[in-house]
């Protein structure tokens, strides 16, 4: 069964692949712009055919996919009659919008998985249901038993335990009036909640262990809880991001020097891989349960790797970005001394600051690998 969760996310990340390639491919065909290449893999063609002017197919090795837009450098050359559609000359809005468009779609299906995981597959929620009655308590002396439904508290009604949590703990020692579903019967309890020591600190309690089940939630409160779980995510990715050169020495130790891997700390696609197929294998929890798991593992790595591709620097998307803004500004202050607007910078020209960074890459890469083999995270860890 894992073998099968670590299929399924090698899958999910290939489609992620290509719909960031599908964006560009979008919006470059929106602004005319000639794209001759949609391909998923590298190295040797397997298949493939051909739609107008763009040949669409398969690659012999499954490790990402491109989208071909000419035109990107000076140095491109464009067929005859087809140079005004060159992306190298376009307005700098328009390539911002083709160069932007990958990251947003990752951020629009991260949002589509949370929303299809809250809405239809629902997520873990504590239930009003009784899965145990501890010994001693508040709950035992009135007469609860496992199994009991508690349908209201006090004449309020209870559809999720976290209304019957707060109206317990802020009962405050006085006596409460429960409705339980029995064996199809609705019975009254009296209980008064116990004040007791909860890891230092006082709380009142019924003295119930509460069964966890899957709650879907309606369709608009799925659409607010997505946005706001989206959001929170890419705040989150966004400090990932501006604390990983510190996160690599400790990445290092974990890797060689017998550390203890940080299960908060940096993973690469095959330690994500594995956790997937943990999660899908994982006999602790029922089917919507993991599927759940697995479904927010893949939406949260759609926003990292949607808000990753931003970053200004070549040769992400980010870094093209960067290039295209800095064109805009160059040609506001040539308006501003009434020159001509200015030749559009070259990217190959920043070839040396892109090697240096493709390299960094790849040797984070390679390290993430390493450790992932070595010293891996595991949920059974």
């Amino acid at each position: 069964m894992e073998i099968l969760g670590v299929i399924a996310f090698v899958v999910a990340l290939l489609l992620s692949v290509m719909v960031h390639e599908f964006g560009h491919y979008i919006t470059a065909r929106k602004f005319n712009f000639q794209v001759t290449e949609f391909f998923l893999g590298f190295g040797k063609r397997i298949w493939s055919y051909r739609r107008g002017e763009t040949e669409f197919g398969v690659k012999a090795i499954p490790a990402g996919g491109y989208c071909k837009i000419s035109g990107m450098t000076p140095n491109d050359v464009m067929a005859p009659g087809q140079e005004s559609r060159a992306f190298y000359s376009a307005r700098s809005s328009k390539k911002l919008i083709v160069l932007g468009a990958g990251s947003f779609l990752h951020f629009a299906l991260g949002f589509f998985l949370l929303f299809t995981l809250l809405a239809g597959v629902g997520v873990n929620t504590i239930t009003p249901v009784i899965k145990e009655v501890i010994p001693d308590s508040a709950a035992l002396d009135a007469g609860f038993r496992a199994g009991d439904e508690i349908t209201s508290i006090d004449g309020q009604v209870i559809t999720d335990w976290t209304t019957g949590f707060d109206l317990i703990r802020s009962s405050n020692g006085a006596q409460l009036q429960f409705t339980v579903a029995r064996d199809g019967q609705e019975l009254s309890l009296v209980a008064t909640p116990r004040l007791t020591d909860v890891g230092g600190e006082q709380r009142y309690l019924l003295g119930i262990i509460n069964d966890i089940g899957t709650k879907r939630i309606d369709v608009i409160s799925a659409g607010k809880e997505s946005a706001l779980i989206s959001k929170n995510m890419i705040v989150e990715s966004v400090k990932s991001l501006a604390l990983l050169p510190a996160k690599i020495p400790e990445l290092w130790g974990q890797t060689f020097g017998g550390q203890e891997r940080d299960i908060n700390g940096l993973v690469g696609v095959v330690g994500v891989a594995r956790v997937s197929g943990e999660t899908l294998a994982s006999g602790d929890q029922n089917w919507s349960q993991r599927i759940g798991t697995f479904l927010l593992i893949i939406a949260s790595l759609n926003i990292f790797v949607g808000i990753f591709n931003l970053l200004p620097i070549l040769p992400l998307d980010g870094g093209h970005m960067a290039v295209a803004i800095a064109d805009e500004f160059r040609a506001f202050i040539a308006r501003l001394r009434g020159r001509p607007r200015p030749a559009p910078i070259n990217v190959q020209v920043l070839t040396p600051i892109t090697a240096v960074v493709v390299v960094i890459l790849i040797a984070l890469t390679l390290l993430l690998l390493v450790a992932d083999i070595i010293n891996p995270i595991s949920l059974n860890g």
